[in-house]
């Protein structure tokens, strides 16, 4: 069981609001509220804090995802086959996160989350017109692809999976970041759902912890959803910049800092 004081459990409803928040708007809410949850509960088993995880910011991903489709049109018909394959992916990432190490994923990350940062900064325009450039067919394809393997990839890995649904959807379909966001909630919210699929069964959810923390999540996901319809695709875009870059530090940090940390004690005082 997690040590609930009034304290951890405060300092975990700030945390779930603001990345409820931050996920709203474009993903990356993750970077907020897993490593308080691993630094609040440091004993407690890893499954046990991602299902929590999941149990509380799947409903505020949900509310997000309904906030947006009553304002941004969304080709609903050619979604549901991206939806189907991010639950499949995630579920059989899922399973094979039992079987590979995370360590070569936590190593690549900031690689990759930096060559999606420097490509949507250099390209100024990315992101800012809704330009769909293919078929209906087509687009119902490519939909499926990123959500099957983003979907994979949330499952046995997971950090920045909204972030990386949006630049997919602006890059792949020629969509704006606001549509692309309003997408990625509904991608997110299957992707939370297969990863349910096997956190409940297997007891890997502490309810008196992740119930307070949904609705701390609603009311963050709220306000950005709010501000992301408000201020439009720029802001969003902004934001997006934003969050990938801190989740290049975090994620950058948490793969190579052990590794400065032990070059600067073996080289030792100048």
């Amino acid at each position: 069981m997690l040590d609930l004081t009034l304290t951890n459990v405060s300092l975990m409803l700030l945390a779930s609001a603001g990345a409820g928040l931050v996920d709203a708007i474009v993903g990356g809410g993750g970077l907020i509220i897993v490593p308080s949850l691993f630094g609040l509960f440091p004993q407690a088993v890893p499954a046990t804090l991602l299902g929590t995880n999941k149990a509380a910011s799947i409903w505020g991903t949900g509310w997000a995802a309904l906030q947006y489709a009553r304002r941004v049109k969304l080709p609903s018909a050619r979604l549901m086959g991206a939806i189907v394959a991010a639950m499949l992916g995630g579920l059989l990432g899922a399973w094979l996160a039992t079987l590979i190490p995370a360590t070569r994923f936590r190593v690549a990350l900031p690689v990759v989350l930096a060559a999606v940062w420097i490509y949507t900064l250099w390209r100024k325009d990315l992101g800012h017109h809704h330009a769909p450039h293919w078929s209906a067919r087509t687009e119902t394809l490519v939909a499926t692809c990123i959500g099957g393997l983003i979907g994979f990839y949330d499952g046995v890995f997971g950090p920045g999976t909204g972030s990386f649904f949006v630049f997919a959807l602006v890059r792949l379909l020629g969509w704006d970041f606001l549509h692309a966001s309003a997408a990625a909630k509904r991608l997110n919210f299957a992707t939370n759902v297969a990863a349910l699929a096997w956190f409940i069964p297997h007891g890997h959810v502490v309810w008196a912890l992740s119930l307070p923390m949904a609705v701390a999540n609603i009311v963050g996901s709220s306000v950005g959803t709010h501000l992301a319809l408000k201020h439009g695709v720029s802001f969003v875009r902004h934001a997006f910049l934003w969050v990938v870059g801190a989740l290049i530090l975090k994620t950058g940090w948490d793969a190579w800092g052990p590794y400065f940390s032990a070059w600067t004690a073996s080289a030792g005082p100048l």
